[in-house]
């Protein structure tokens, strides 16, 4: 699988993202400032659910930004197996079932799944609980950790 892909992948969808967001940003905007938003009595809170609704929108869209930075300037390096799982690494995880997953460890504001080959692809942020435990591990480590009530084993297949 080709890092740089996954990478022009997750910068694609960040970027649709961020257009939505502002869509609905603009949008709330729009709902607040309207005349007919203007509060009849005490009890009337179109307006200012809005103006907040607006607020949130406009924060969300700068996070996004700051993602589509991050990821910009990310370069994931070529695996070196002295020193195990890194950030940038592409990851083949397989659970007791037998059943495998594909992980690729980027920076924050990534976080989502996507396909190359047909082939899923979950891309998780280094402060995600499974890419904290998986950082420093090789080829053949096992990795466990504990989601709520339920604790979660993997082993690790590949390393890329």
């Amino acid at each position: 699988m080709d890092k740089f892909l996954l990478q022009q992948q997750v910068l694609e969808r960040l970027a649709e993202d961020l257009l939505h967001v502002e869509r609905a940003a603009l949008a709330a905007h729009e709902t607040a400032t309207h005349e007919e938003s203007i509060a009849e009595n005490k009890y009337d809170t179109l307006g200012l659910e809005a103006a907040y609704l607006a607020t949130g929108q406009a924060r969300r869209a700068e996070a996004i930004r700051q993602a589509m930075a991050n990821w910009r300037q990310f370069r994931p390096s070529p695996h070196d197996a002295s020193k195990g799982i890194r950030l940038g690494a592409l990851v083949c995880l397989v659970d007791l079932d037998g059943k495998q997953q594909h992980l690729f460890l980027g920076p924050d504001g990534g976080s989502m799944t996507l396909a190359i080959d047909d082939q899923p692809v979950q891309v998780i942020s280094s402060e995600a609980p499974l890419a904290r435990a998986l950082l420093g591990k090789c080829e053949g480590d096992e990795v466990s950790i504990q989601i709520t009530s339920v604790r979660q084993q993997f082993e690790v297949l590949r390393v890329h």
